[in-house]
Parts: structure tokens; sequence; C-alpha cells
């Protein structure tokens, strides 16, 4: 996320980056030392998409003050 967004890993911290999920359960978080997405929970297909060919959760990367 560091790498996409062009930021150093301070300014992660210093702009509030935050990751949000509409959902009861936070699948993903942002590593701080490293900047990278992650998962923050074990992740079950078959229990989220029953049914569903494509399975896609979405999340949104908020970033506060100018880019």
């Amino acid at each position: 996320v560091a790498k996409d967004l062009a930021l150093q890993l301070p300014e992660l911290r210093d702009r509030g980056v935050r990751l949000l999920d509409k959902r009861r359960t936070q699948y993903f978080s942002l590593h701080g030392k490293a900047g990278h997405l992650v998962t923050a929970e074990r992740i079950d297909r078959e229990q989220l998409c029953e049914g569903v060919e494509q399975c896609v959760l979405r999340c949104e990367l908020i970033v506060e003050g100018e880019m």
C-alpha cells in the first residue's frame, strides 16, 4: 500500500491511513512496519460466498490529507 501510494512508512501513520470494511469482521489490516495489506482473519470462502461463483471482499483505504 505504501509503495502504491508513493508514501514512506512514517507517512502512513502521520496521514491516519486506515481500512474500512462494512462487514462485522475486519478481514484485512495494514501492516504498520512494512506498509503491506495483510489478512487479519481467516477467510472462509464457502461461508462468505456460499453458492456464488465469484467471491469478492471489498474494503476501502482512507488516507487523510492531500495526495
